[in-house]
């Protein structure tokens, strides 16, 4: 409820679509208050990479923006400086921002960020795998933009995992002969202050992911330097503000 007055404020915003996965709270109302069209869909039937290419299809606009309800722009220019990069560079078939955390956010959470999300912008593209890796395709669609002809030409979003759909959308269009660009400038808030078993979870999820698309390490390849680069990274974050 809180990201509505700020998405209205930017003037590249033409229609908000809300997907509704059974709230119990007041979601709804708010959504349709602010002028939203809400689509309702059962928690069951919730398919990541299917809900997003269903309210994707549902948009009028050349350019679709996915944003999760837990992510909040930092200001009403997050979107248009999300969004510039799709309309200056041909190439750029998607683009995604940056996540700050939350005041509240543990340090483990809020290095999270700091690893995956830093200061300098970049543009990516397929020859970047030889230097970066699986973080070439990387993206998030807590907070991402597309270009509506580049999901159609390779397929939208793979459906029925149970996760990444983002990152598999970033290497097809990789792929494909588009970049990604990240854009640093586009901010949001958004972290999670994991239990160590919630934790555990996703790390447990993360594997099953690579396992099934195996693909994507064959394409880009492993992922265990990255985790790595990021158990030292944390460290040195950890020791340089005196938190271990």
């Amino acid at each position: 409820a809180n990201a509505f007055p700020i998405i209205k404020k930017s003037p590249y915003v033409s229609e908000v679509i809300v997907l509704d996965t059974g709230s119990t709270d007041d979601s709804v109302r708010v959504a349709e208050s602010c002028g939203a069209r809400v689509i309702k869909i059962g928690i069951r039937s919730f398919d990541h990479g299917q809900s997003r290419t269903l309210a994707g299809k549902k948009a009028t606009g050349d350019i679709i923006v996915y944003m999760t309800q837990d992510a909040l722009p930092v200001n009403e220019y997050s979107i248009e400086n999300l969004v510039k990069p799709l309309f200056e560079n041909e190439e750029v078939g998607a683009s995604y921002g940056r996540q700050l955390p939350f005041n509240d956010a543990t340090p483990f959470a809020a290095h999270l960020r700091f690893f995956n999300y830093p200061a300098e912008s970049i543009i990516k593209s397929l020859k970047n795998k030889e230097t970066i890796g699986i973080k070439a395709p990387f993206m998030s669609n807590s907070f991402a933009a597309y270009k509506r002809s580049a999901l159609e030409k390779v397929g939208w979003f793979k459906e029925r995992i149970i996760m990444g759909e983002d990152t598999c959308a970033g290497a097809k269009l990789l792929m494909a002969g588009y970049k990604i660009a990240y854009v640093a400038d586009a901010l949001v808030y958004h972290s999670h202050n994991y239990t160590a078993f919630e934790e555990f979870k996703r790390y447990f999820d993360i594997g099953v992911f690579h396992r099934m698309e195996n693909w994507l390490l064959k394409e880009f390849g492993s992922a265990e330097c990255e985790g790595l680069r990021y158990l030292k990274s944390e460290l040195q974050y950890l020791l340089r503000n005196r938190l271990v």
